[in-house]
């Protein structure tokens, strides 16, 4: 068994408490590990070391080249242990080992891409009124706290450590309580690299304390939250005391949108990766499927026929193409939901089981889960389940679309499958989203922003726009003629 402590100005250390939280395997229920559990003590003891490092310079005032230098050095050991970090993010995520792969790739992809960004060319200048000169520059934030879910343990760490380090703030870093172990071993790599004492450190524990520490800390500049939409709130609220820049990716209730021009097959393939994938808990899932009329039965008839053909098992196994959900707890919220759904009158076409055969009966497991005949008022179609279960919605034609598509308090993602080019950019531009898709689903680059419209969060992470959220915009004017103004005659 793994005995998993914090890191905290350079030392791995225990909680001050001495308590510690059991990690679980959701594919069997299984004790994979004994985790420091971090209060209120331990989140401000990380927090004066991350201010004490900031305000000494010892990484903002290193060469940008320099701490190039050390995320590709972080990158290649991450690389090397790729194999290693999937197969523990499986045993403690649940997701299949070919999905924890490409994480790990991802991973080690955005550290490179921050380290070549932090080097090129930024700022502005301006030419301005004689004798001024004007220039723009970008300085780092300061302390930032960064808080991720369990979804994505490892990916959206370093999507948010790659470019906070990059920009050269310093770091506290909290895991979800339930899925720490891939972000532990990262931060090993970062010791190992020898990032200076205090720049990066994790703290271990509950949202509701950790997070809530450094959401509340005047000492923290930043705050940055993947996560609900109602922690998102709390966050917001508690980043007020000392007005500190905020960044929230929240919660997603995306359409995916299929005409009746669309390659048939092709649509079927992406409506199912797009909700089934990594057990629907994905934050721009497509867990709304949206069918023109004139195709709608033929493709419901074919989406159940292949979604009932979807392996459900372990994620260590290689057959597997859906795991289990991350926690007990979270697999009886989408049962409850799966219920509701039922209770309000939707049909359930396929699925809607907690699995418990052939061995899965101590695991998380539910069924590939199918709902038609739904209305817009229904709890299924308007709330994020977060989980295996679709709600498919008809539509007549496409200004009808783009009304049921917009019809949520979300806009994080979106899909249009069409073989009209035209009328695809015409519905993509009037979705109110900020990730999407046309003829496809889910394909996302560390080159590109990440982030939502509405209640679906505040900012963007990847890409320019996501180094730009970790930094400050300074101006300086220079008098290039250094005389009196004469503006006072005495």
């Amino acid at each position: 068994m793994m005995h998993l402590k914090m890191y905290i100005n350079g030392e791995w250390v225990d909680a001050a408490s001495k308590k510690t939280r059991e990690i679980v395997n959701p594919a069997n229920g299984e004790i994979i590990a004994l985790a420091a559990e971090g209060d209120v003590e331990d989140a401000r003891h990380a927090i004066q070391v991350a201010r004490q490092a900031f305000d000494s310079g010892v990484w903002s005032e290193q060469p940008p080249a320099e701490r190039a230098r050390y995320l590709f050095a972080i990158a290649d050991k991450l690389e090397e242990r790729a194999e290693e970090i999937g197969r523990l993010e499986t045993l403690d995520n649940g997701k299949p080992l070919r999905e924890t792969a490409f994480d790990v790739a991802d991973a080690v992809a955005c550290f490179r891409y921050y380290a070549g960004l932090v080097t090129k060319p930024d700022g502005q200048t301006y030419h301005v009124a004689d004798p001024m000169q004007a220039l723009v520059i970008r300085e780092p934030v300061g302390v930032c706290g960064l808080i991720v879910p369990w979804n994505y343990p490892l990916l959206m760490g370093v999507w948010k450590i790659a470019p906070a380090l990059a920009a050269g703030n310093t770091i506290v870093f909290k895991p979800s309580e339930i899925t720490p172990v891939t972000t532990i071993k990262l931060f090993e790599i970062i010791d190992e690299v020898g990032i200076p004492k205090g720049v990066a450190n994790m703290v271990l524990g509950a949202g509701a304390t950790v997070g809530n520490e450094l959401a509340e800390s005047h000492l923290v500049d930043k705050i940055s939250f993947t996560g609900g939409t109602v922690t998102g709130r709390s966050i917001m609220k508690a980043a007020a005391g000392n007005i500190k820049k905020i960044s929230l990716e929240l919660g997603g209730k995306s359409p995916n949108i299929v005409f009746a021009d669309a390659d048939f097959e092709t649509a079927v393939d992406y409506a199912l990766f797009a909700i089934f994938a990594n057990q629907g808990q994905v934050c721009a899932a497509g867990s709304r499927l949206l069918l023109e009329d004139s195709i709608h039965d033929r493709f419901v008839e074919r989406l159940v026929e292949r979604a009932k053909n979807i392996r459900v098992g372990a994620g260590d196994d290689p057959s597997t193409e859906m795991g289990p959900l991350v926690s007990q707890a979270h697999m009886e919220k989408v049962l409850h939901y799966i219920e509701l759904g039922k209770a309000e009158g939707a049909r359930l076409m396929c699925g809607g089981n907690r699995i418990t055969d052939n061995g899965r009966e101590k695991g998380y497991y539910v069924e590939p889960t199918i709902f038609t005949d739904t209305t817009p008022s229904m709890k299924i179609v308007q709330e994020e389940i977060f989980g295996p279960v679709l709600a498919i919605q008809r539509f007549q034609d496409e200004a009808d679309a783009i009304r049921i598509a917009n019809d949520t308090v979300y806009g994080l993602a979106g899909g249009v499958f069409t073989q009209d080019g035209a009328k695809a950019m015409r519905v993509v531009k009037k979705l109110r989203a900020g990730i999407t898709w046309i003829n496809c689903y889910h394909p996302t680059y560390n080159e590109a922003p990440w982030g939502g419209y509405k209640q679906s969060g505040i900012g963007r992470g990847l890409g320019t726009f996501g180094f730009d959220e970790f930094t400050e915009v300074k101006q300086i004017n220079i008098n290039l003629q250094v005389q009196p103004t004469g503006w006072f005659e005495n």
